[in-house]
């Protein structure tokens, strides 16, 4: 089919909420709050993109992630580029890309181990529509008090370097051997092609596209499949109904329908825009 809807992950966490966004309904008060709510494709463990809602609460550990070459020497599919639109976020929100200044190893190992590398980071003030691209090597942080929307390399293989206190593993050795511990350089933003088309980013792992809602095609090319993420709003495509909260596989050539009220994303691998 051109368009598969994907199966909805709920993940409780610590650090989650019960207050969500539009389209996913709240947890009971009595019940763990939810961090993460992400998107399974049937019968393919392991698609090239993987979307999720993250919901904080608390900051998230300090992490960081290895490149494609990396990953590989470990026999390891991939590794893990991603990318966050901010959806909502407190006023003292913040996310941690880079340091401040380029950081040596043993330096990075001793503020991992006696918590300095709070400081070490570049804390960013965040608001809703804020776009950050975080590449392989690159250290950071998710603070609290944030919704947002994670695109990225499928893959779960991220090494910790501090947890706050919290009694959970990290992995220094692994993570200080592909950390590229310097100032965080933002990826070039495209921004808008057409009147209903802006591109947030375009490669080097994928292209993600925002979209109002309206009338239009997509054509993919043979084997490639884009994610269509309704952040708000509803429609059809292909005859199958979506809204807001859900997220969905096209391929092929898709009619994609959108009330006045959508916005969409629509994401897929490769370095350059269908």
């Amino acid at each position: 089919m051109p368009a598969t809807m994907l199966a909805t992950h709920r993940v409780a966490k610590p650090w989650g909420r019960h207050d969500l966004w539009p389209g996913f309904p709240d947890p009971p008060a009595d019940e763990e709050p939810i961090g993460e709510v992400w998107f399974q494709t049937p019968g393919d463990s392991t698609p090239d993109l993987l979307v999720k809602y993250l919901f904080t609460s608390e900051k998230l550990s300090v992490q960081v992630h290895p490149d494609d070459a990396q990953a590989h020497a470990r026999g390891l599919p991939r590794g893990k580029d991603e990318c966050w639109l901010i959806l909502d976020a407190e006023p003292d929100s913040t996310i941690a890309l880079g340091t401040r200044e380029p950081v040596d190893d043993e330096t990075l190992r001793r503020a991992a181990l006696d918590g300095s590398i709070e400081q070490l980071l570049d804390w960013k003030p965040v608001k809703a529509g804020d776009f950050f691209y975080s590449a392989s090597g690159t250290i950071h942080a998710i603070g609290a008090g944030i919704t947002l929307i994670e695109v990225q390399q499928n893959s779960e293989t991220t090494y910790r370097l501090y947890d706050y206190g919290r009694p959970r593993e990290l992995h220094l050795d692994e993570g200080i051997a592909v950390a590229d511990a310097k100032p965080y350089r933002p990826q070039p933003m495209p921004g808008k092609v057409a009147g209903d088309r802006d591109i947030l980013v375009e490669g080097p792992k994928f292209v993600l596209e925002r979209w109002p809602g309206g009338e239009r095609t997509v054509t993919l090319p043979e084997g490639r499949t884009a994610w269509l993420v309704p952040i708000r709003g509803r429609g059809v495509v292909d005859g199958v109904p979506w809204k807001a909260g859900e997220c969905l596989t096209l391929t092929g050539s898709c009619a994609i329908h959108g009330d006045a009220e959508s916005d969409l994303l629509l994401a897929y691998p490769g370095t350059e825009r269908i």
